[in-house]
Protein backbone atom coordinates (compact mmCIF):
# COMPACT_ATOMS: atom_id res chain seq x y z
CA UNK A 1 0.00 0.00 0.00
CA UNK A 2 1.35 3.38 -0.96
CA UNK A 3 1.13 6.35 1.42
CA UNK A 4 0.12 9.69 0.13
CA UNK A 5 2.22 12.56 1.41
CA UNK A 6 0.55 15.92 1.52
CA UNK A 7 3.04 18.77 1.34
CA UNK A 8 3.00 21.16 4.26
CA UNK A 9 2.52 24.73 3.11
CA UNK A 10 5.50 26.96 3.72
CA UNK A 11 4.70 30.26 5.33
CA UNK A 12 6.91 33.26 4.99
CA UNK A 13 5.34 34.90 8.00
CA UNK A 14 7.98 36.74 9.97
CA UNK A 15 8.11 36.14 13.70
CA UNK A 16 8.80 39.53 15.28
CA UNK A 17 10.86 39.78 18.43
CA UNK A 18 10.29 42.57 20.95
CA UNK A 19 13.71 44.01 20.07
CA UNK A 20 12.93 44.10 16.34
CA UNK A 21 9.57 45.74 16.95
CA UNK A 22 11.13 48.39 19.17
CA UNK A 23 13.92 49.00 16.64
CA UNK A 24 11.53 50.29 13.96
CA UNK A 25 12.45 53.96 13.74
CA UNK A 26 10.56 55.37 10.78
CA UNK A 27 8.32 57.63 12.88
CA UNK A 28 5.25 55.42 12.66
CA UNK A 29 3.49 53.60 15.47
CA UNK A 30 3.31 49.83 15.03
CA UNK A 31 1.34 47.09 16.72
CA UNK A 32 1.71 43.36 16.35
CA UNK A 33 -1.71 41.79 15.70
CA UNK A 34 -1.99 38.03 15.19
CA UNK A 35 1.63 37.89 14.07
CA UNK A 36 1.24 40.67 11.50
CA UNK A 37 2.99 44.01 11.79
CA UNK A 38 0.31 46.73 11.59
CA UNK A 39 1.38 50.28 10.81
CA UNK A 40 -0.81 52.66 12.82
CA UNK A 41 0.72 55.58 10.97
CA UNK A 42 1.62 59.01 12.20
CA UNK A 43 -1.33 60.76 13.80
CA UNK A 44 -0.73 64.45 13.15
CA UNK A 45 -0.60 67.70 15.12
CA UNK A 46 -4.11 67.77 16.63
CA UNK A 47 -3.73 64.22 17.91
CA UNK A 48 -0.28 64.92 19.34
CA UNK A 49 -1.34 68.16 21.01
CA UNK A 50 -4.43 66.59 22.60
CA UNK A 51 -2.41 63.64 23.88
CA UNK A 52 0.17 66.05 25.31
CA UNK A 53 -2.54 68.03 27.15
CA UNK A 54 -3.98 64.87 28.64
CA UNK A 55 -0.59 63.40 29.56
CA UNK A 56 0.34 66.66 31.31
CA UNK A 57 -2.92 66.77 33.30
CA UNK A 58 -2.62 63.10 34.28
CA UNK A 59 1.06 63.38 35.22
CA UNK A 60 0.44 66.47 37.33
CA UNK A 61 -2.17 64.51 39.28
CA UNK A 62 -0.61 61.04 39.42
CA UNK A 63 3.10 61.67 40.07
CA UNK A 64 2.82 63.78 43.26
CA UNK A 65 0.40 61.20 44.70
CA UNK A 66 2.63 58.27 43.61
CA UNK A 67 -0.37 56.46 42.12
CA UNK A 68 1.53 54.83 39.24
CA UNK A 69 2.93 55.83 35.85
CA UNK A 70 1.72 57.38 32.61
CA UNK A 71 3.01 56.06 29.27
CA UNK A 72 2.47 57.35 25.76
CA UNK A 73 2.15 55.06 22.73
CA UNK A 74 3.79 52.18 24.61
CA UNK A 75 2.96 48.63 23.55
CA UNK A 76 1.74 46.00 26.00
CA UNK A 77 1.97 42.26 25.43
CA UNK A 78 -1.49 40.69 25.47
CA UNK A 79 -2.17 37.07 26.51
CA UNK A 80 -2.71 36.15 22.85
CA UNK A 81 0.73 37.53 21.89
CA UNK A 82 -0.55 40.75 20.32
CA UNK A 83 1.34 43.95 21.10
CA UNK A 84 -1.26 46.67 21.62
CA UNK A 85 -0.31 50.30 22.01
CA UNK A 86 -2.86 52.71 23.49
CA UNK A 87 -2.18 56.39 22.81
CA UNK A 88 -1.93 56.98 26.57
CA UNK A 89 -1.79 54.46 29.41
CA UNK A 90 -1.99 54.59 33.18
CA UNK A 91 -0.46 51.68 35.08
CA UNK A 92 -1.14 51.65 38.81
CA UNK A 93 1.61 51.14 41.36
CA UNK A 94 -0.14 47.90 42.36
CA UNK A 95 0.51 46.44 38.88
CA UNK A 96 4.16 47.52 39.15
CA UNK A 97 4.82 45.88 42.52
CA UNK A 98 8.21 44.20 42.60
CA UNK A 99 9.71 46.39 39.87
CA UNK A 100 12.44 48.85 40.78
CA UNK A 101 12.68 50.12 37.21
CA UNK A 102 10.70 49.69 34.03
CA UNK A 103 11.85 47.13 31.47
CA UNK A 104 13.38 48.18 28.15
CA UNK A 105 10.74 46.00 26.48
CA UNK A 106 7.01 45.73 26.89
CA UNK A 107 4.87 45.23 29.97
CA UNK A 108 2.65 42.13 30.10
CA UNK A 109 -1.09 42.60 30.29
CA UNK A 110 -2.78 45.91 29.71
CA UNK A 111 -2.87 49.22 31.57
CA UNK A 112 -5.44 50.00 34.24
CA UNK A 113 -6.60 52.90 32.04
CA UNK A 114 -6.17 52.71 28.26
CA UNK A 115 -6.83 55.88 26.28
CA UNK A 116 -7.41 55.82 22.54
CA UNK A 117 -7.49 59.16 20.74
CA UNK A 118 -9.11 58.48 17.38
CA UNK A 119 -7.08 59.21 14.26
CA UNK A 120 -8.42 59.45 10.70
CA UNK A 121 -6.89 56.02 9.94
CA UNK A 122 -8.61 54.21 12.86
CA UNK A 123 -11.48 51.86 12.06
CA UNK A 124 -14.40 50.92 14.31
CA UNK A 125 -13.41 47.24 14.04
CA UNK A 126 -9.82 47.95 15.09
CA UNK A 127 -10.84 50.06 18.10
CA UNK A 128 -13.46 47.47 19.15
CA UNK A 129 -10.85 44.70 18.99
CA UNK A 130 -8.40 46.73 21.06
CA UNK A 131 -11.05 47.47 23.71
CA UNK A 132 -11.89 43.75 23.98
CA UNK A 133 -8.20 42.86 24.38
CA UNK A 134 -7.60 45.61 26.94
CA UNK A 135 -10.36 44.29 29.20
CA UNK A 136 -9.36 40.64 28.65
CA UNK A 137 -5.86 41.59 29.85
CA UNK A 138 -6.71 43.59 32.95
CA UNK A 139 -7.82 47.10 31.99
CA UNK A 140 -10.43 48.58 34.30
CA UNK A 141 -11.28 51.71 32.31
CA UNK A 142 -10.99 52.76 28.66
CA UNK A 143 -11.54 56.23 27.20
CA UNK A 144 -12.08 56.60 23.44
CA UNK A 145 -11.69 60.26 22.47
CA UNK A 146 -13.18 61.62 19.24
CA UNK A 147 -11.37 64.86 18.41
CA UNK A 148 -13.50 65.85 15.43
CA UNK A 149 -16.88 65.47 17.16
CA UNK A 150 -15.65 66.48 20.64
CA UNK A 151 -16.85 63.54 22.70
CA UNK A 152 -15.43 60.74 24.84
CA UNK A 153 -16.83 57.22 25.18
CA UNK A 154 -16.15 55.74 28.63
CA UNK A 155 -15.92 51.95 28.88
CA UNK A 156 -15.97 49.87 32.10
CA UNK A 157 -16.27 46.64 30.08
CA UNK A 158 -15.85 45.65 26.45
CA UNK A 159 -19.57 45.11 25.81
CA UNK A 160 -20.62 48.72 25.29
CA UNK A 161 -19.71 52.20 26.46
CA UNK A 162 -21.03 53.15 29.88
CA UNK A 163 -21.16 56.85 29.16
CA UNK A 164 -20.91 59.45 26.44
CA UNK A 165 -19.18 62.62 27.63
CA UNK A 166 -19.61 65.88 25.72
CA UNK A 167 -17.52 69.02 25.71
CA UNK A 168 -19.41 70.43 28.72
CA UNK A 169 -18.63 67.30 30.83
CA UNK A 170 -15.58 66.29 32.85
CA UNK A 171 -13.33 63.28 32.42
CA UNK A 172 -13.35 61.31 35.66
CA UNK A 173 -10.69 58.84 36.80
CA UNK A 174 -13.39 57.01 38.79
CA UNK A 175 -11.91 54.33 41.07
CA UNK A 176 -8.94 53.81 38.71
CA UNK A 177 -7.41 57.27 39.27
CA UNK A 178 -9.48 58.35 42.21
CA UNK A 179 -10.03 62.10 42.44
CA UNK A 180 -8.77 62.94 38.93
CA UNK A 181 -11.07 65.14 36.87
CA UNK A 182 -10.47 67.26 33.79
CA UNK A 183 -13.01 69.45 32.00
CA UNK A 184 -13.34 68.29 28.40
CA UNK A 185 -13.48 71.95 27.41
CA UNK A 186 -9.75 72.06 28.33
CA UNK A 187 -9.03 69.00 26.22
CA UNK A 188 -10.97 70.24 23.18
CA UNK A 189 -9.71 73.82 23.42
CA UNK A 190 -8.81 75.96 20.44
CA UNK A 191 -5.46 77.69 20.21
CA UNK A 192 -5.72 81.09 21.88
CA UNK A 193 -2.52 82.95 21.03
Amino acid sequence: MQTLTIPTPVTDKKIWTDAELMALTDGNCYELVHGELVNRGNSGALHGYTCSLLVMALMNYILPRQLGIILDSTAFTMKNGNKRSPDISFVSKEKLQGLTELPDGFLDGSPDLAIEVLSPNNTIFEIDQKIVEYFENGSRLVWVINLKLHYVLVYRSAQEPDRLLKQSDDLDGEDVIEGFTMPLSELFQKLSF
